[in-house]
């Protein structure tokens, strides 16, 4: 029997939580249920989740709280939100707290389960290349550093993320909506100008190197040229 994925849900509404609880169990998911953010952070001490869901509206400790204290300890374990709420703000403010992921109350187990898998395969990824030459650099993903000439100069989670997508399709495009949608939840006008603000971070982070470049190929994406 192959071993099950442990996941923490923080959720406060008694008859959803079950029934999520329920439905992961069905899927071979180890579910630890809190009822709020301080329970959820005792089990993710203790037994060492591989994923998180948070609900965002939650008593003693909510779901960014949260978040933000385990992103302190945690840069690489990822984070799913739930939350009513569907404002372009809230989804920017639960991805600027750590979280990799944004689902929208209502939402159907099929579209949890297929988000909870699909951040699951990524972080694999991801560990299996925690370190990527990037011309004179070494970008260590697992611990959000670029590497050059013996310095390191450290990286957001955003710009990890980001460099991450941009550095598995070197020398080619990368689709400008499929960036936003994975790592910003959304495409709007809002998160594409966030995004071009990321690549300027990122452009001088890089500019040790004269041969690396990330191009704005205008109306398809970005290319990272190295």
């Amino acid at each position: 029997m192959s071993k099950k994925i442990k996941i923490v849900l923080a959720e406060d509404e008694p008859s959803l939580a079950q029934i999520v609880k329920e439905s992961l169990e069905t899927r071979n998911f180890e579910v630890f249920l809190a009822k709020d953010g301080e329970i959820a952070y005792d089990f993710y001490q203790k037994v060492n989740p591989n994923i998180l869901v948070l609900d965002v509206m939650m008593p003693i400790k909510d779901g960014f709280t949260l978040a933000k204290e385990i992103r302190k300890e945690n840069k690489t374990i990822p984070i799913i939100f739930l939350t009513a709420k569907s404002q372009t703000k809230d989804v920017l403010a639960g991805f600027n707290h750590g979280g990799n992921d944004y689902l929208k109350k209502p939402f159907s187990m099929e579209e949890l389960i297929v988000r909870i898998n699909a951040l699951l395969d990524r972080t694999t990824l991801k560990q299996s290349n925690s370190n990527i030459p990037i011309g004179k650099y070494t970008f260590n993903y697992t611990k959000q550093l670029l590497i050059v000439n013996n310095a390191s100069i450290a990286l957001t989670h955003r710009e990890s993320e980001l460099l991450f997508l941009l550095s598995q399709n070197k020398n080619e495009i990368s689709d400008r909506t499929y960036i936003l949608k994975k790592i910003w939840g959304d495409d709007d006008f809002f998160n594409a100008r966030s995004m071009d603000v990321f690549i300027t971070k990122l452009r001088k982070k890089l500019h040790q190197d004269n041969n690396i470049q990330i191009v704005n190929v205008r109306g398809y994406g970005y290319k990272l040229i190295c």
